[in-house]
């Protein structure tokens, strides 16, 4: 297993952006989908993002399309999230997942096989 560490939280105003990055380690980075998801205050985990084991193949939860865009990048062993025109609804914990399994079934499974330890973005009006 790969062991994940996300990192570019912070806060922000409403209409601002922000990257996240988690960085894995270990040696097999690439043979694992890549997700991130989200935790509101009160509210359950929901999916966010996916991105395949070769980055051709993308997912979106629809509250965030044309807003957040999932990269890769297998030499460093890092997956991105870049964030735009953020609402205080974004306001959440962001938990980065690998998993051995498709970018498709990261998009609609909650039980992953690895997961970082978050990190919070705050988005303020």
């Amino acid at each position: 297993q790969v062991q994940l560490v996300e990192s570019g939280g912070g806060l922000v105003q409403a209409g601002g952006s922000l990257r996240l990055s988690c960085t894995a380690s270990g040696r097999t980075f690439s043979s694992y989908a890549m997700g991130w998801f989200r935790q509101a205050p009160g509210k359950e985990r929901e999916f966010v993002a996916a991105i395949s084991r070769g980055a051709d193949n993308t997912y979106y939860a629809d509250s965030v399309k044309g807003r957040f865009t999932i990269s890769r990048d297998n030499a460093k062993m890092t997956v991105y999230l870049q964030m735009i025109s953020l609402r205080t609804e974004n306001t959440a914990v962001y938990y980065c997942a690998a998993d051995h399994r498709s970018a498709l079934i990261v998009s609609r499974a909650r039980i992953m096989d690895c997961w970082g330890k978050g990190t919070l973005v705050t988005v303020s009006s």
